[in-house]
């Protein structure tokens, strides 16, 4: 549908203060319309308009307002959103959220022109998740599987391989039987510059690149363009599940500087900050973002998303991660003393849930066995830790054998099933089959939570034996 554009051109800038430009006079702006800067020098840039009220529009340049005057400066208010050129030809490619290629590529020929703004998904077309997706990683994967059109946030700590396992996840994850059928839409927030070759490097090594469409903003660039990132990147994502009839995976790494940036940009609006200095629409926002994933009844397509946050100070409890909990289904947490002892992911699976997972496992889907399975490795991992918390009291000794057998348990669980290689692609069966090597340490009457019939036909004691 194309509507008319309403241009409008205006030459009074009140004030400029950091990425803001207030424009006088300007009565009808909407928010988020697009705005072009034509400066004296002949020199254009871009913003989008982030407030107006009486009578004033406050603009976000994406360049910086460095340089700008506010006399013999026009602004043209295009009456339009931000709109990107988006195609499956993406995929392969790497891009900055206005579209443009940073891979050295040419620009997207054929497609058709999206406001990146989309909507969330409206709740009485979602379809309920009830697919698994396998993403190779025990941890995930056996413990808090991961369901098409599911929201599964990783919530990181400072210097954990957050990055490392966004970038394997990328590489493996696939809706089996639709192996194919299967893209990647990775946005990379705000982050450093030797982050950003690694996630390209990785990419083009492994091959997985042919699958990722790659979003990229960089620590030193605005907070306008931080914030677009994400949106450009689902607005593909849409069109790839929907149009395109694909299984996306969008992995959004870091849900933090996201936050940041909307920190930035609220300080400079002088808006009342709300808890931590945050806006105190982030939840509002962040919902904008976390709704877009789903499934829509009566398109093969899908939307899942994978959102990655750093907690500052690995507090679970600061808003960034307590808002993200709030919006999506479940959390997988990365731990500090797992990863201290040299296992990798280190995904400390009692503090890790996924809420849907009951709905995506079990015969049919995974294995038979994979829904006990999971509440006898979860329920014994819990006592291990116990156990090990009362052997550092009354030492292991005093212990008895049971408890001995736990700590094993305990060892084997992180050394054998959480960790695994970078490289290392567990399919579902695997995964199940780890999970029953390790149990069969535990005497078998502790296996309380399994049926009978499933620890006659997979445990190790009886495999092999009709």
């Amino acid at each position: 549908m194309e509507t008319t554009l309403n241009v409008r051109e205006f030459s009074n800038i009140s004030m400029i203060k950091g990425p803001l430009m207030v424009v006088k006079g300007v009565t009808d702006a909407g928010y988020n319309e697009l705005v072009e800067i034509e400066m004296e020098n002949g020199e254009k840039r871009r913003g989008i308009v982030v407030d107006s009220q009486l009578g004033m529009a406050v603009v976000q340049v994406f360049e910086g307002t460095t340089g700008i005057s506010p006399t013999g400066t026009n602004v043209k208010f295009l009456g339009r959103g931000l709109e990107v050129k988006i195609s499956d030809e993406m995929l392969g490619r790497v891009f900055n959220p206005l579209g443009e290629p940073l891979d050295n590529g040419p620009p997207v020929i054929s497609g058709e022109k999206r406001d990146i703004n989309g909507s969330a998904i409206n709740p009485a077309v979602r379809d309920y998740p009830e697919e698994f997706i396998q993403t190779g990683i025990s941890a995930i994967d056996g413990l808090n599987s991961l369901l098409r059109g599911q929201k599964l946030p990783i919530f990181s700590g400072s210097g954990l391989p957050a990055n490392i396992l966004a970038a394997q996840i990328a590489k493996q994850a696939t809706v089996r039987g639709e192996e194919s059928n299967f893209a990647v839409v990775f946005a990379a927030i705000g982050i450093r510059y030797d982050d950003a070759l690694f996630f390209r490097k990785f990419f083009e090594e492994t091959g997985a690149i042919n699958r990722v469409a790659m979003f990229m903003t960089l620590a030193n660039e605005p907070p306008v363009v931080k914030i677009l990132t994400p949106r450009t990147a689902l607005t593909l994502a849409e069109y790839l599940a929907f149009e395109k009839d694909m299984h996306v995976l969008a992995i959004l790494i870091d849900m933090t500087n996201y936050c940041e940036s909307l920190r930035e940009i609220s300080a400079a609006k002088e808006e009342v900050p709300g808890r931590g200095g945050y806006p105190g629409y982030m939840y509002t926002d962040l919902a904008t973002i976390y709704e877009r994933a789903g499934r829509v009844k009566g398109k093969k397509g899908s939307i899942t998303q994978m959102p990655i946050l750093t907690m500052p100070n690995d507090d679970m409890t600061h808003p960034i991660p307590d808002l993200t909990g709030y919006i999506t289904e479940g959390q997988i947490v990365l731990d500090r003393s797992l990863y201290n002892k040299g296992i990798y992911p280190p995904i400390n699976v009692l503090m890790s849930l996924s809420r849907l997972m009951k709905d995506g496992i079990g015969e049919g889907k995974t294995r038979e066995d994979h829904k006990d399975l999971a509440n006898q490795l979860f329920a014994a991992y819990a006592k291990a830790v116990d156990t090990r918390g009362l052997a550092a009291i009354i030492g292991e000794d005093s212990l008895s054998d049971t408890d001995r057998k736990y700590l094993l348990f305990g060892d084997a669980f992180e050394r054998k099933f959480v960790n695994q290689g970078v490289n290392e692609n567990r399919d579902i069966e695997t995964t199940l089959d780890i999970g029953w090597e390790i149990l069969s340490i535990l005497p078998e009457r502790e296996l309380t939570n399994i049926k009978e019939a499933y620890i006659k036909k997979y445990h190790p004691a009886y495999r092999g034996k009709k």
